[in-house]
């Protein structure tokens, strides 16, 4: 796989050949085109609303209202504060029985760098698959229920999979949602993702004065320190898909007194839910070894796990034959693939999509 893409000098415009033949239902597909064209106004102003009010996860009040306020303006009947407090639900109901077709939009922020991962642009796409789905039931008498779920909290919260727990997904028969992702131009990617366990570690040591009488310290900064470079080691021992990532937590620290309190905090990544689970084994012995070098004790605590991303076969292979006789290209090694999401666990709960975009 080359490491280079595209360049920004390239020509946009040029596309790669497109294989011949018909789609499934083209006259759906034309319907959802022409809706989404007369809605790509309204679509990019509140995706630019969106990025110009960056909130973190749990805080998206902001995102709630104008989120709620678009999907009622579009006639969608919309429950705000829904399971959670900044979670909100749009559906749209047409003739009796059908599918049920869930949609996830998310809203979070990250400290500090704001929308650099692109929530932006996964709300309003969720936004526009649903007002696409809607489009098309409606003009071509297509029996059904579309569910959006404004999902907060995706960056470290877990978000959906407490919606999850709370019924919020109890009625759809699949769902989907896409993220904006590097790979080539006009191709959607089908790549899985990282699954991912988040660690926290704390060492308790003893103060003292680190010049009159340090030898009476156990010092758990030493210990925190010991584990980075036990990590870094192991590095060279883990497979290169593997990822294992970690910040130093403290408080009331100074550079005369021994820390008698360090926390640390990780991040254990791998292709699958088993391979992370065997390297996070190895990563706790790299903390324990280090409070027994220092005298220190650690308590290490397993927090939420996330699993990789289960392309569902079925939806997988619709979306791509549409792409390649439309638009573009399928692409399987770009993509989020060393990233991580909670999505991965809604994919191991129900049948779910979730491409990745590059324009």
């Amino acid at each position: 796989m080359s490491d280079v893409v595209w360049r920004p000098e390239d020509d946009s415009k040029i596309r790669p050949p497109l294989q011949e033949g018909q789609v499934y239902r083209p006259d759906i597909l034309n319907v959802i085109e022409t809706t989404l064209d007369g809605l790509s106004g309204e679509l990019r102003a509140l995706s630019l609303d969106i990025h110009d009010h960056p909130e973190l996860k749990f805080e998206e009040k902001y995102a709630h209202d104008a989120y709620t306020a678009f999907m009622e303006k579009h006639d969608f009947t919309v429950t705000k504060n829904y399971l959670l407090e900044t979670a909100w639900v749009a559906t749209y109901t047409h003739g009796q029985g059908g599918r049920v077709l869930g949609v996830n939009s998310e809203m979070d922020a990250l400290p500090g760098i704001g929308h650099a991962c692109g929530h932006n642009l996964i709300g309003i796409s969720g936004v526009a698959v649903a007002l696409a789905a809607k489009a098309a039931m409606k003009r071509l008498n297509i029996d059904g229920k579309v569910v959006l779920l404004g999902t907060p909290a995706e960056e470290g919260g877990f978000g959906k999979v407490i919606l999850y727990e709370k019924g919020a997904y109890d009625e759809m028969d699949v769902c989907l949602m896409c993220h904006p992702a590097p790979g080539p131009r006009h191709s959607i990617s089908l790549s899985g993702c990282l699954a991912i366990s988040r660690v926290t570690v704390e060492y308790h040591g003893h103060t003292a004065h680190a010049g009159l009488s340090p030898w009476e310290g156990q010092n758990a900064l030493d210990a925190a320190v010991l584990a980075y470079n036990n990590v870094s080691l192991l590095r060279q021992q883990i497979k290169p898909t593997h990822r294992v990532h970690g910040i130093f937590e403290g408080k009331d620290w100074a550079p005369n007194i021994i820390p008698d309190h360090a926390i640390m905090q990780w991040l254990v990544r791998a292709p699958t839910t088993s391979e992370m689970e065997d390297t996070r084994k190895r990563v706790i012995s790299c903390f324990e070894a280090a409070a027994l070098a220092t005298g220190c004790k650690v308590q290490v605590t397993i927090g939420s796990v996330g699993n990789e991303i289960r392309q569902n076969k079925a939806l997988g292979d619709e979306l791509a034959d549409v792409v390649l006789k439309r638009y573009g290209a399928i692409d399987y090694d770009w993509g989020i693939k060393s990233a991580s999401t909670d999505f991965g666990n809604i994919t191991y709960l129900m049948p779910g999509l979730h491409p990745g975009f590059c324009k």
